[in-house]
């Protein structure tokens, strides 16, 4: 164990001043303060670290270095590669992603009375919604509001979200519990049925619903039981490579490529949903993540070779506590309930240095200059790290808080012997979230006629930075949005009768004629962690 010793005495300094720190109540940042500090130290301020795309139609635009290379790359595909005029599949609304989001559209979908099929190139809740802890926000108690909510969510953002967007999300909010409550959501509740609720970084009232600390592997499950008892087909291990399109360029289904094979086929469909999630794979400026092994961009590339516009997607959400040791779980996410709970963090000198919730944005940037330029980190084998104390929940709360409320995170920690009831535990940001994604409007529709996307892969309902508990209750309700409009859509549309690929020859000559072009396999599918000689 690296330097074991140093970190137990370290430990002591925390535990010394667990009491005092117990009673501090740190202020908030003023929006001055929060400005300059993002702007020093967030990794979304670093220019050097992003690329201006050369074509495509945010030609012009900045993204991050990774994800420019993935938007300009070389298609996995050729239109001679495959025969359009034999579908594999033929179906009425085709979903591209088995998370929450896909899941969600395919409920909606079956209940509308059409044909759904999902495509998912793991398996069907293999995504970021099985890895979600905190919870699931909505204002449905009596001291609060979809318009509280609504500014809640809007200002943390940094009012650069959709107006439109936010609005759905918070008013459609308390539907989407009551939904998940009756299709068997286990939600934490009290003795008399009451929904039990708690704050969350840059929430004014407590609105987080949650299940323990699985909140969205809890949700998962119950969406995939749900998905598999209305015998909605779901194509596993078979991941989407293109969008395909009609004679008048729009959406009319998807080229498929059989993980384990390779072999190529063809869905037809009337309208496409793009649900494939964010992109923390790509491990942007070299941070861990604490996304799924399948967060590779792959929607935004698909959308945007066939000219859906992407917003925002030079933002990104670095959670402020990733786990910073053992190397073991190094990235892991540690959910911000950990810290609605009461735990504080702590530097080296066992000191608070800020309020616990601030926003994510700020608290990560908090914590980076912690470790950098006031050199209060703690240093790791991976690097500095700060302590997130969280036996002062228990000092707090009283015994059995932690296996009551966290029970994950006690497990999580408890298999490298660290048991966070006694000891504090190490934390960085980790990279997170996709704030922007594929622009689209309030019926997640993108500018590619029968095209929509939803969950993590959209942009604009988040703005440029995002509330704990919004993820899931995103993925929910455009996920559900989405099913319902591109059904609605699918009934008036027909089967289409030409398909095509043209659209791979011409976004090649841009980028030919620009001078981009690139031989990088694109989009990327699966990470690479293959050890380099």
């Amino acid at each position: 164990m690296y330097k074991i010793d140093k970190l137990n005495e370290l430990a002591k300094v925390v535990a010394a001043k667990r009491a005092e720190n117990a009673a501090l109540e740190p202020r908030r940042m003023t929006a001055e303060e929060k400005d300059e500090l993002l702007a020093h130290f967030h990794p979304d301020y670093k220019q050097d670290e992003f690329t201006v795309l050369s074509a495509g139609v945010n030609k012009g635009d900045k993204v991050p270095t990774q994800l420019a290379a993935l938007l300009q790359g070389k298609s996995r595909i050729s239109a001679s590669d495959v025969d359009l005029s034999a579908p594999d599949y033929d179906t009425d609304v085709l979903i591209i992603g088995g998370g929450g989001a896909g899941a969600s559209a395919a409920i909606e979908a079956d209940e509308a009375g059409v044909k759904a099929m999902i495509v998912t190139k793991l398996r069907i809740g293999d995504a970021n919604t099985m890895m979600a802890e905190g919870g699931i926000q909505a204002a449905d108690k009596p001291n609060d509001s979809p318009a509280i909510h609504f500014l809640d969510a809007f200002g943390g953002g940094h009012f650069a979200a959709k107006p439109e967007l936010v609005k759905k999300l918070v008013t459609k909010a308390p539907e989407a519990i009551q939904w998940l409550n009756k299709l068997g959501v286990e939600f934490d509740k009290e003795s008399d049925g009451t929904m039990v609720t708690t704050h969350g970084g840059g929430t004014s009232r407590k609105r987080m619903h949650a299940a323990k600390d699985y909140s969205g592997a809890e949700i998962m499950r119950t969406l995939r039981d749900e998905v598999i008892n209305r015998g909605i087909p779901v194509i596993d291990f078979t991941a989407a490579v293109e969008i395909i399109l009609d004679e008048n360029g729009k959406a009319a289904g998807a080229v498929l490529m059989n993980m384990e094979t390779k072999e190529l086929l063809v869905a037809r469909a009337k309208t496409v949903i793009i649900a494939t999630g964010g992109a923390g794979r790509l491990h942007y400026q070299g941070f861990p993540t604490s996304n799924h092994y399948g967060a590779t961009a792959d929607g935004l590339i698909l959308g945007y070779r066939v000219g859906a516009k992407l917003l925002y997607a030079d933002t990104l959400q670095y959670h402020p506590t990733g786990t910073g040791y053992p190397e073991q779980i190094f990235g892991a996410l540690v959910t911000e309930k950990v810290r609605s709970l009461g735990a504080k963090l702590v530097n080296i000198d066992g000191d608070v240095f800020m309020h616990p919730l601030e926003t994510r944005d700020v608290t990560a940037a908090s914590i980076i200059r912690e470790c950098t330029a006031h050199d209060k980190g703690i240093e790791t084998n991976l690097g500095k790290a700060i302590w997130l104390d969280t036996p002062m929940i228990e000092y707090i709360h009283g015994e059995g808080t932690i296996e009551k409320r966290i029970p994950a995170m006690m497990r999580m920690f408890g298999k490298y012997g660290i048991d966070i009831r006694k000891e504090p535990i190490l934390v960085y940001p980790t990279l997170h979230y996709q704030n922007g994604g594929l622009d689209i409007s309030d019926d997640c529709a993108t500018g590619v006629e029968n095209l929509y996307a939803a969950g993590e892969v959209a942009g604009g309902i988040h703005g440029r930075n995002r509330l704990m508990g919004n993820s899931l209750l995103d993925v929910i309700v455009f996920g559900r949005n989405a099913g319902i409009y591109a059904s609605a859509k699918a009934k008036e549309t027909a089967v289409p009768e030409k398909l095509t690929l043209e659209h791979i020859e011409k976004f090649n000559n841009e980028l030919k004629v620009c001078g981009a072009a690139s031989e990088v396999a694109s989009p990327m599918l699966l990470p690479h962690y293959a050890r380099k000689k």
